[in-house]
């Protein structure tokens, strides 16, 4: 359970409301109403949507889904290019609503951030609820907000009463609703770690509560750490307003399948030259980069990543010996999607105290 001798932060998860879609139907009126998506290309089918509207999620449609599925789930689907530059603008104004309240701002992306306000006298309900009021009342758009003594927690609360709402989740009432709380909700628990889980009986964090340590590290290597840590609202991490980037990529879905390697190796310098310049970027925070990566998604939609650790500076070159093993993966498999990536040096001592105490006391 958490530690009752420290006194409770107070935590507020904003998460934006469908934002890139809430944005282009707020420049635009006339798509109130329709279902929308932003992403993708609805000329060729081929991409990839980075968000849609409640409209469409009714018929199915998500996020991350391929263009050509959403159209066959929902025929009537607008699909709507990418415009970041107007969504970092809004978001930007966005952020000058949280600086109003705290200078203990993370970002995680264009549409969600936490907030520290413990320095606040006021309750954080209230606050969020006064900071999601001015947003829409500055900006035109709704947001949700999650408030809890730990980032785990209030992001799981800011999605509880979602779209335009918000959920409290008091210290006293923590150690009940973490019972209750599905698997699936804890971050690093995808479908087959949750596959897993399931096997074993384990349903929920309540479930996971009645496990050793010991138990959850031999089943589930360093994952087991983290299981045992946030089904008892172990989450001693600050909000930190200078978090460096752990990873930077980019990746291009092609019109047309790449059926040789040859295509592919052609698309590295391009792709490679894009990377370079956002590594460029002066206000890029990293650490000293520590491993390469090239992602390869076949044309029956399946996925494949290939790393090695960078032992020269960095340049395309070698992303060519990632691409060929990525490749004989596919066994004939077309490509439809190349990513390149850079993962950055995770210092030991970047880990926080209490996880590392955990690490040392296995």
């Amino acid at each position: 359970m958490v530690d009752n001798s420290l006194p409770y932060k107070k935590i507020i998860h904003i998460d934006m409301d469908c934002f890139y879609a809430a944005v282009e139907m707020r420049e635009n009126p006339h798509l109130f109403g329709k279902p929308i998506a932003v992403g993708g290309n609805s000329e060729n089918r081929r991409g990839v949507l980075c968000t849609c509207n409640y409209e469409a999620r009714k018929y199915g449609v998500r996020s991350a889904m391929p263009t050509f599925l959403a159209l066959q789930k929902c025929p009537d689907l607008i699909v709507l290019p990418v415009r970041f530059d107007l969504y970092r603008e809004v978001s930007q104004q966005v952020n000058e609503i949280y600086q109003r309240y705290t200078e203990l701002i993370e970002p995680l992306s264009l549409d969600e951030a936490y907030l520290d306000v413990s320095h606040q006298k006021r309750y954080a309900s209230i606050i969020a609820k006064e900071i999601r009021n001015t947003i829409l009342k500055e900006t035109g758009l709704s947001a949700s907000a999650g408030i809890a003594a730990s980032k785990f927690l209030a992001k799981i609360a800011s999605d509880w009463n979602k779209p335009d709402g918000q959920l409290t989740i008091q210290p006293s009432e923590q150690e009940e609703f973490l019972k209750e709380l599905p698997i699936s909700k804890i971050w690093g628990v995808g479908k087959v770690t949750a596959n897993r889980l399931y096997n074993r009986g384990i349903q929920t964090c309540g479930d996971i509560q009645k496990k050793t340590k010991e138990e959850l590290v031999y089943d589930f290597g360093s994952l087991g750490i983290e299981l045992w840590q946030l089904s008892r609202g172990i989450d001693n991490r600050p909000v930190n307003n200078k978090r460096p980037r752990k990873s930077l990529s980019n990746e291009r879905t092609y019109p047309h399948d790449f059926k040789k390697i040859e295509g592919c190796i052609e698309q590295i310098p391009e792709l490679f030259s894009e990377l370079e310049k956002d590594l460029l970027k002066k206000d890029l925070e990293v650490d000293k980069p520590w491993k390469v990566f090239i992602k390869l998604k076949f044309e029956d939609f399946s996925t494949t990543t290939a790393e090695s650790i960078l032992t020269e500076p960095i340049s395309a070159k070698p992303f060519y010996p990632l691409l060929e093993t990525a490749w004989s993966r596919g066994k004939n498999r077309g490509v439809r999607l190349i990513g390149l990536g850079i993962r950055f040096q995770e210092e030991w001592s970047k880990i926080p105290s209490t996880q590392m105490e955990l690490f040392e006391s296995l």
